[in-house]
């Protein structure tokens, strides 16, 4: 019985397919600029949507996360399977299909016809099907299936028009794919579909068997997953993205921070002086910018990642570092979010959501936030920069360069020897299996590279953002007040003629600094003193390390205020303002090699990230967790930074 659907009763439509079926250019081409990022009801997997004009009305479409069937293995799986199941009948169901792939894709489709929900079945990348001259009789497959198809290319937007116009004019009739009765529990359904779907595609199908986009990827194959060559072309394309995102970031950073300057400068005299205006500068502009800053980097990284996806080289990648990873209770799925960890530990958490066993989940999350993050940059720059030369290379590579990648490379041992442990203490008797499409290799989709770069430094700015700023601001007020009226006796001290003669740009820094060092978090540093100096900290390094835990780049600006520098765009004039630092009890130099390499070792290990804290407490539900990383990390870093103080003192 057919029952008819007008266009004003669909108010959703959820777009559903296998991973790489083109489903995120389908819905980039039909919803543009009016895509947003959200959560599902009750849990944390991504909900993106936006908004479709069909026949002059706003229809809401939803990307459901790729599954394979609807019988989930992971989280991502269990949410596109649960919505997929509770569609009522003012939602629309689209399934995306790969056309070169149909036998696999036409097992889920026909899953969801036999739900008795409304459909249509969209046969994507047509083109590669023409250009490998083969062709399918799209209405025999229609009445096959019964249900409507529509031929398209979304990354060409073909085929876009057609849709909305199928849409507009559907009609809705319920029909089975297997029948019941032929379905037992003596009976592998799974097997029963395949049977049907190969002689529906043997009678719609012709031009051969012979795929050349299929042979092209096996002969490729043969090199980049090779046991040998696939790790060189590995590591070689990772030197070439670490490169390409510290060279091309240095000028769009640059950019950022000197506008952030001008701004601050700006608001700063626009504003009458007082707390408002130091609040709003010190506190809200200078959280903001260290945020703010990383974009470019984080855009880059994302940029690469989701070209090598979009050619099919990161499921290579998976499946060459799953025999490896597997050792440390990984899985080859881990690699993503390890990789993404370098740009921000943020959405590195949250693409752990792909992985299915919950037990290689839990371990890559607690053990991503000790690869070095674009945060720690600032922090190693500045420290590597006050003991070795810039001029001191060997051969023809530069040490200062050769220190920084040994931090990286550092934190991706700590990272998988971390994971070991957490294999023997986490117990689960989950079986762990690993399963991976190898799609064929496809030139990337840039309209989708681009919305991919546009969401996730929407998601980093707003999710990692919001906490940034309130921790600035409480760590604002923290340095800004004192106990008692200490702070007054030193505006009394520095109003007396010896002081007056002193210009400003002398005088501030001086009142700036003696005041840091009788507010709150000066007491929070000296209370702590006792406990760092054993590996080589002082009192002032302990307010860093207190103002760095809202995030780690705060740290130079910390140095910068402590050392009396005015004007922190001359980063030179705080190194040198470091290097003159004497110890007070010795009276040698402060940041010598142990202090200095020890503090190197601290911030590569130390959770020293709120944002990262709060991802982890929202993806596991448990304060359990979080805590966890916060006391392993923490003696982790401190009992390296221990060692390190000792070889070098």
């Amino acid at each position: 019985m057919e029952q008819s659907i007008e266009h004003s009763t669909i108010k959703t439509i959820y777009l559903v397919g296998n991973p790489n079926t083109g489903k995120s250019s389908l819905f980039n081409a039909l919803t543009g600029l009016t895509q947003k990022i959200g959560n599902f009801p009750g849990v944390t997997v991504d909900k993106k949507s936006g908004f479709c004009t069909i026949n002059n009305k706003q229809v809401e479409v939803v990307d459901l996360p790729g599954t394979y069937t609807l019988k989930p293995t992971s989280e991502d799986e269990k949410v596109a399977v649960d919505n997929i199941k509770a569609l009522n009948q003012e939602s629309l169901i689209i399934v995306i299909a790969d056309v070169t792939n149909l036998k696999r894709n036409l097992l889920l489709c026909s899953q969801i016809i036999d739900l008795g929900k409304p459909v249509i079945l969209v046969l994507n990348m047509m083109d590669l099907l023409e250009r490998n001259k083969q062709t399918i009789n799209i209405d025999l497959l229609s009445k096959h299936l019964g249900i409507p198809i529509v031929a398209a290319n979304a990354k060409l937007n073909k085929g876009v028009n057609v849709l909305k116009e199928t849409i507009s004019t559907y009609t809705f009739s319920s029909v089975s794919f297997l029948e019941k009765s032929a379905i037992n529990g003596s009976v592998d359904e799974t097997i029963l579909r395949y049977k049907k779907i190969s002689s529906i595609i043997q009678t719609c199908f012709d031009g051969g068997t012979d795929n050349k986009f299929i042979n092209l990827t096996k002969k490729i194959d043969n090199i980049i997953t090779h046991k040998f060559y696939g790790y060189a072309i590995f590591l070689g394309i990772l030197f070439l993205i670490f490169q390409a995102i510290f060279s091309w970031s240095s000028y769009p950073m640059e950019l950022i921070e000197q506008g952030f300057l001008l701004l601050e400068g700006f608001v700063s005299k626009l504003l009458p002086q007082g707390l408002l205006n130091d609040l709003i500068v010190n506190g809200i502009l200078a959280g903001l910018s260290g945020i703010v800053v990383f974009v470019p980097q984080i855009a880059m990284l994302f940029a690469f990642i989701t070209i090598l996806e979009d050619t099919g080289y990161m499921s290579r990648v998976s499946f060459l570092m799953d025999k490896i990873l597997r050792k440390f209770g990984l899985n080859g799925k881990s690699i993503i979010p390890l990789i993404s960890s370098t740009a921000c530990a943020v959405p590195a958490i949250m693409s752990t959501r792909t992985i299915s066993n919950l037990k290689e989940r839990l371990i890559t999350i607690m053990v991503s936030p000790l690869i070095s993050c674009s945060a720690r940059i600032p922090v190693y720059t500045l420290l590597i920069a006050l003991v070795v030369p810039e001029n001191h290379t060997i051969g023809i590579f530069n040490m200062q360069g050769i220190i920084m990648m040994g931090l990286y490379l550092l934190g991706f041992v700590a990272a998988l020897l971390a994971a070991s442990v957490f294999k023997m203490i986490i117990k689960s008797k989950e079986k762990s299996s690993f399963t991976m499409e190898m799609p064929i290799y496809r030139m990337p989709r840039w309209n989708n590279v681009g919305f991919a770069i546009y969401n996730k430094v929407k998601v980093f700015l707003f999710e990692a953002g919001k906490i940034i700023i309130a921790i600035s601001i409480i760590l604002w007020a923290l340095s800004s007040f004192g106990p008692g009226n200490n702070f007054a006796e030193i505006e009394k001290k520095y109003s007396t003629p010896e002081f007056k003669k002193l210009p400003n740009e002398e005088l501030n820094p001086l009142i700036a600094a003696e005041k840091l060092e009788a507010s709150y978090a000066a007491y929070l540093g000296k209370f702590i003193e006792p406990i760092i100096k054993p590996i080589g900290f002082d009192w002032k390094i302990g307010i860093s390390l207190v103002t760095s835990f809202a995030a780690r780049e705060v740290f130079v600006g910390t140095m910068a205020t402590l050392y009396s520098v005015g004007d922190e765009e001359n980063t030179i004039t705080i190194r040198q303002k470091m290097l003159q630092a004497k110890d007070p009890v010795t009276g040698k130099q402060l940041y010598n090699k142990a202090t200095t390499f020890s503090l190197l070792i601290f911030y590569a290990f130390a959770m020293q990230c709120m944002a990262t804290l709060a991802v982890v407490y929202r993806e596991t539900k448990s304060i359990k967790w979080p805590i966890i990383q916060v006391v392993y990390m923490g003696i982790l870093a401190y009992l390296s930074s221990f060692v390190v103080f000792s070889i070098f003192s």
